[in-house]
């Protein structure tokens, strides 16, 4: 009974043993990006979160999320969590990356100035003496976007109605133009066609004229020559 005793007491440590070594560096965040470094209030965005297995055994990971303490204009702050739209858990085998995203949406009320995402994995280690998984590490990163200052946003979308407004400008300016170009060339070509006009009216009077001169020579009568007496 007592070598029983003692090998099964030799055994739970030996699986105990196996599974905190296993439990250590089972996962790394090595990655972790968002869409864009700058942000105006109430936009959405994404966070690109990168894990990575160091471990000799596989993991999966069964939560991604990144927190966000909101810090408003009026000085309250707010806490919000932000869950990956992946479908958990995802293994990941031995030595291999998963990538995750993470999509957010800012409120419209955030105040101004740099904000700060708490990223958080959450892995479960698989465990092939036990033949389960076994809770792991939780790696986490921080990450830090720039929300933009809601008078320059003012400012920046009142020079894009201005530009657009000058742009408009523009467009009318060159259709004015164009239609005096137009306007030139209708003149130039009723020009044109006036003194056209008043030549063939000119060679058709002097064409009158000797026509009638040379009818009237035609039809002018002859002196009749008298006999001699």
């Amino acid at each position: 009974m007592k070598k029983c005793g003692k090998t099964s007491l030799t055994v739970i440590a030996l699986v105990t043993l196996s599974i905190l070594i296993s439990n250590a560096n089972a996962a790394t965040i090595t990655s972790c990006t968002l869409d864009r470094q700058i942000y105006n209030q109430g936009e959405t965005g994404c966070i690109s979160v990168t894990v990575y297995n160091d471990k000799d055994a596989k993991i999966r990971v069964y939560e991604i999320t990144a927190t966000i303490n909101y810090f408003y204009a009026d000085g309250t702050t707010y806490m919000q969590t932000f869950f990956t739209n992946a479908t958990l858990p995802i293994e990941i085998p031995q030595g291999e990356s998963q990538t995750f995203h993470i999509p957010f949406t800012l409120p419209t009320n955030i105040a101004p100035g740099y904000a700060r995402f708490l990223v958080r994995a959450k892995t479960e280690i698989w465990n092939e003496a036990a033949q389960r998984w076994y809770q792991s590490e939780n790696p986490t990163t921080e990450i830090f976007p720039y929300i933009e200052s809601p008078y320059k946003q003012e400012f920046e979308q009142q020079q894009a109605i201005n530009e657009q407004l000058q742009n408009q400008i523009n467009e009318q300016e060159d259709t004015i133009n164009q239609l005096q170009n137009q306007l030139k060339n209708l003149q130039a070509s009723y020009n044109n066609m006036t003194l056209l006009v008043y030549i063939i009216v000119t060679i058709t009077i002097v064409l009158g004229i000797t026509m009638a001169f040379t009818m009237k020579m035609v039809t002018k009568p002859r002196a009749t020559p008298q006999p001699p007496q």
